[in-house]
C-alpha cells in the first residue's frame, strides 16, 4: 500500500505532523510519497504532483483542516480513491482525525478498519463572450456574489432551463449537502445529510425575506447569470478557492459532477458526531 500525503505549510503543526504520519505508517509496512509542493516546502526531493497520485498512490492523507481538504479537490483533479483529512487542530466536518490520532489513522489503513463515503462535487461551466468555457470544480459550493460595490446584485437563476428566480441579494450560493454545513449554513440554509441526492440554493443577504433556501434534485441543471449591467461585476467564487470576475453577459451553468469525491471515515466516526463538536449540540 501507498499514501500520498498533502500538507498545508501554514499550519505551524504540519512539519511535526507528517514527521509522525510517515513513522506510524511505515511501522506498518505503508509506502508514503509527498505531493511536489509539499515536497518543496519540506527541501525534500522525489515529490510528485497531485494530479499524478491516481495512478500511484492507494489512499491520500490531507494534513491542514477543511479548507485544505478543499483545495485537495483542484490538486488532486480526478480522483476516485480514499481521502483522509488529518485536521491539525479540532476534528473538522470533512476531516477524518486529528493530528494526534495519526497512529490510529495507520492502524486503520493496514487492516481496513474504515469506511468511504462518495460526495457529490458540482462542475461549474463560465461562458463569457469572447472567451473559451472554463470548468471549475466544487466540493462544497459555487457563489455568485457582488464585486466591489456595495450594492445588491440581480441574478436570475433558471432550473433546466425553467426560470426559478430573478433575485436581489448580496449574492447566490449553490451548495452540495458537503456544503451546507459551510457558506450555505451561515447565509441561512439548511443543514443536508452528506449522502443526499440534492443541491440547495441559498440567496446571500436577500432583499425580500420571502427569498428563502431552496432543496432540489442533484439531477438538475441550474443556470445563473447577472441581470443589470449597471451593478458592475460580480465575484464567481468556487469553494472559496477560484475567483472569477463575471460581466453582465456571462452565463454560468452549474450541474453534478460525473466524478466524485471519496472521504474516508474512521470507524465510529460519524458526520453526526462532527455535528454535534462543531455546532455544540449538547444531545449526549
Amino acid at each position: 500500500m501507498k499514501v500520498g500525503i498533502i500538507a498545508n505549510p501554514r499550519k505551524h503543526d504540519a512539519r511535526q505532523a507528517i514527521v509522525e504520519l510517515r513513522a506510524a505508517l511505515s511501522r506498518r509496512g505503508i509506502d508514503s510519497v509527498l505531493e511536489s509542493a509539499t515536497a518543496d516546502w519540506l527541501e525534500e526531493s522525489g515529490g510528485i504532483p497531485g494530479s499524478g497520485f491516481a495512478d500511484l498512490v492507494d489512499a491520500v492523507a490531507v494534513l491542514g483542516g477543511d479548507g485544505t481538504m478543499l483545495n485537495a479537490v483542484a490538486c488532486l483533479g480526478v480522483f476516485e480513491k480514499p481521502v483522509a483529512g488529518i485536521n491539525l487542530g479540532t476534528l473538522g466536518f470533512l476531516t477524518s482525525c486529528t493530528d494526534d490520532e495519526v497512529d490510529l489513522f495507520a492502524e486503520a489503513l493496514a487492516t481496513g478498519s474504515f469506511t468511504t463515503t462518495r460526495r457529490i462535487l458540482l462542475e461549474a461551466v463560465v461562458c463569457q463572450e469572447g472567451k473559451p468555457p472554463e470548468s471549475f470544480f466544487a466540493l462544497n459550493e459555487v457563489t455568485l456574489a457582488r464585486g466591489q460595490t456595495g450594492r445588491l446584485v440581480s441574478v436570475c437563476a433558471t432550473v433546466d432551463g425553467e426560470l426559478l428566480n430573478h433575485y436581489r441579494a448580496d449574492g447566490l450560493i449553490v451548495a452540495t449537502p458537503t456544503g451546507s454545513t459551510a457558506y450555505s449554513l451561515s447565509a441561512g440554509g439548511p443543514l443536508i445529510a452528506p449522502t443526499s441526492g440534492v443541491f440547495v440554493i441559498t440567496p446571500i443577504c436577500p432583499h425580500s425575506l420571502s427569498q428563502r433556501s431552496l432543496v432540489l434534485s442533484d439531477e438538475v441543471e441550474i443556470g445563473l447569470s447577472p441581470e443589470n449591467t449597471d451593478e458592475g461585476q460580480l465575484l464567481f467564487t468556487v469553494d472559496g478557492r477560484d475567483t472569477v470576475p463575471i460581466s453582465a453577459d456571462t452565463r454560468i451553468t452549474v450541474r453534478k459532477a460525473s466524478r466524485g469525491f471519496h472521504l474516508l471515515r474512521l470507524e465510529g466516526r460519524s458526520f453526526y458526531e462532527a455535528l454535534r463538536q462543531k455546532l455544540k449540540w449538547h444531545g449526549g
